[in-house]
């Protein structure tokens, strides 16, 4: 255990108290390792949104069994304020509860506060070792970001002299998805303001924002194959003047070529499509070309390894984001292979698939309850923490907010949609995040969350049901301060022919939230009777419409910030035969049944062995739920179909995407 765990679970001595109180207002508390510590110490942490809503848990899930002299669900709560008032909370609480004050300017005070607190939560761990190694005195803002800089990012501006310099440190950066918060990225564009070699070029935003390198690095390499007489088709992005500046890249430094090499491999970055190849390209650009027939089956090979490899070092629900979206653009490439090679591929596949999915159902069974707790601001963990998010977003001068909810589109079909915007409307720009949707994976029980901005256990009356999304996504926002002919929801956004009535919908002058659910791929992978390769077909045909597009466009043109997102993803599941008794929450998702009796599910699972539980404390006490196992259905025994509900990395982790008009100067 580190040191910087050891030190806030010190806070909390076991045995001393059945109730506590920790104000928290830099979220300390909420990191998935110290969360896990706690859990292990008999602990749970519970965040104090609402006074009733928590009384009400408190005492029907702790205190009652507590009073009966029972653990109940832990031996100990964690009441977490995001806060120093504690006025706030009842007066009783505050009796019975030990308090502990936990704050980033405490744990950290040789270090700026301001600065600390910009950092995620991800670097806290490192940065308090390195402070009590290095740190001999109390430094200010500058110095302090130097030092976070030097220690945690391992960048030193001032060495930055060179353009491969600038552009090895840039790669590598977010290569590992380490963008820098803008705070450190402004310093360093002080730093490297002087160098005339670096004065056209937007280092701020280099530094703080991925998606903005991967378009400069992207554009700049077709210009570079360009001038070396290489010409053709562009795979997954359009040319576009005015979008990116023409910046100049060293690609052939080794420092640089490397990475860029990297990203290739990984979908991060698209290659050109040739005619033949000419004798003069160097070995090491022959990955940002296609090269022949055979060229996607080997990236789609070198990716299976390539994650294979990985594996071994995901820990954190942060690596599992970054893991889903390689894994989405593997398998976006493999359903874009003709039939025969595909083929050729799919035992491949379905290995690693199985790999994953066996490693992630034991990552989910240890730290999937604490992803609930963990805070929005950075971008939301879990699916019910969006609207939060957006709230934030809103306060932050995002006055206008649309929420695109795709109803059960994976990562995969996010990434063949982006690539099919890409080719048609370059001028659109994507920040793409992941975020895990809410166990079971069906629709009534995420999809609410999404709107409702509430864990499932606090919408159980409405569980099995999506109809009372309208009032919940209405509610959330008049909680924020909203009035409500300033909140719209729609739903069953499918083609061009709904588009009129939204726009007319839209055009309310005083509307400010937008939520709207567009059920197009959840239809298709329904009726995918073939499997996901003819899913793909489908939303390509979809895609090919110019929907997506419009729709994008039609929100902009009304001044809105868009985030796109899903409830759940999809896979291909074989049937195992269905159980003989329970009704599923919703039927069309036959990986998860779901049981209001606890000894109606112990009679389904003696009878099917490929089952397994997973209690969750955010849903009711008496939805309780029977997964199918492995890639299994409960449908006709050896059928195969592409359902949801289960837990994979496809059906869990979904996108969550800020979808945006580049701008001219970019």
């Amino acid at each position: 255990m580190s040191l910087w765990i050891e030190r806030i679970l010190k806070e909390f001595p076991a045995e001393l108290s059945r109730l506590w109180i920790t104000a928290d207002p830099d979220d300390v508390l909420l990191d998935e390792r110290v969360l896990a510590g706690l859990r292990d110490r008999g602990f749970e942490v519970l965040p104090f949104l609402d006074a009733v809503v928590f009384r009400a848990e408190y005492e029907q899930r702790y205190r009652h069994a507590w009073d009966q002299g029972q653990d109940g669900p832990a031996k100990s709560l964690v009441l977490h304020l995001r806060s120093n008032n504690t006025s706030d909370l009842p007066w009783d609480y505050l009796k019975q509860a030990r308090q502990v004050s936990l704050s980033l300017a405490n744990l950290f005070p040789k270090l700026n506060y301001p600065v600390v607190r910009a950092l995620g939560a991800e670097y806290h761990e490192a940065l308090f070792a390195a402070q009590i190694k290095h740190a001999s005195q109390m430094l200010g803002g500058d110095a302090t970001k130097e030092f976070v800089l030097t220690h945690i990012f391992k960048i030193s501006p001032y060495l930055i002299s060179r353009s491969e310099e600038l552009w090895n440190v840039l790669l590598k950066l977010h290569y590992r998805d380490a963008s820098l918060p803008t705070v450190l990225a402004d310093h360093v564009a002080q730093v490297l303001d002087d160098n005339p070699e670096f004065s056209r070029l937007p280092i701020s935003e280099l530094f703080s924002s991925k998606s903005t390198l991967l378009r400069t690095v992207q554009v700049a390499w077709f210009r570079y194959l360009k001038k070396r007489g290489l010409c053709g088709t562009r795979i997954g992005e359009s040319e576009a003047r005015g979008l990116v500046a023409k910046v100049e890249i060293p690609f052939e430094h080794p420092d640089v070529r490397v990475i860029v090499d990297s990203m290739f491999l990984d979908g991060l970055l698209h290659p050109l499509a040739l005619q033949g190849i000419p004798a003069h390209i160097p070995d090491w650009a022959k990955t940002g070309v296609v090269q022949d027939p055979l060229w996607l089956r080997n990236l789609v090979e070198e990716g299976i390894r390539g994650i294979h490899q990985s594996l071994e070092s995901v820990e954190t629900h942060r690596d599992w984001s970054n893991l889903s979206r390689r894994l989405g653009e593997l398998i976006a490439r493999f359903h874009a292979l003709d039939s025969t090679r595909a083929e050729g591929l799919k035992s491949s596949i379905a290995t690693l698939q199985n790999t994953v999915d066996d490693r992630l159902l034991a990552w989910v069974k240890k730290h999937y309850g604490d992803l609930p707790s963990l805070p929005a601001a950075k971008a939301p963990v879990m699916v019910h923490r969006i609207p939060h998010f957006l709230s934030m977003r809103r306060n932050a001068g995002e006055s206008k907010v649309a929420l695109l909810v795709f109803d059960g589109l994976a990562v995969d079909q996010w990434v063949q949609i982006r690539e099919s915007l890409a080719k048609r409307a370059p001028y659109l720009g994507f920040e793409e995040n992941t975020c895990f949707a809410w166990l079971p994976t069906i629709t009534s029980v995420s999809r609410q969350a999404i709107f409702s901005g509430l864990r499932p256990r606090e919408f159980a009356s409405s569980i099995e049901t999506t109809s009372s999304e309208p009032t919940q996504w209405s509610r959330f926002w008049q909680n924020e301060g909203l009035k409500a002919n300033e909140v719209l929801y729609r739903k069953s956004i499918q083609s061009n022919a709904d588009l009129q009535n939204l726009d007319t919908a839209l055009s309310v002058p005083q509307l400010k939230v937008a939520g709207i659910v567009v059920d197009t791929v959840d239809g298709i992978v329904h009726s995918a009777f073939l499997g996901k390769r003819s899913a793909s077909k489908l939303i390509e045909d979809w895609c090919d419409t110019g929907f997506v597009e419009k729709l994008f466009q039609l929100l902009i043109d009304k001044g809105f910030s868009i985030y796109l997102t899903s409830d759940h993803g999809n896979v291909e599941a074989t049937g195992q035969g269905k159980p003989d008794q329970g009704i599923a929450a919703e039927m069309r998702s036959e990986r998860v049944r779901t049981y209001r009796v606890k000894e109606t599910l112990e009679q389904v699972s003696a009878f099917n062995p490929n089952t397994y539980r997973f209690d969750i404390a955010g849903l009711p006490a008496d939805f309780i739920t029977l997964y199918a196992g492995g890639r299994t259905a409960f449908t006709q025994l050896g059928v195969q179909a592409v359902v949801h509900g289960g837990i994979s990395v496809e059906e869990l982790i979904v996108p969550f995407v800020k979808v945006m008009r580049v701008s001219e100067n970019e």
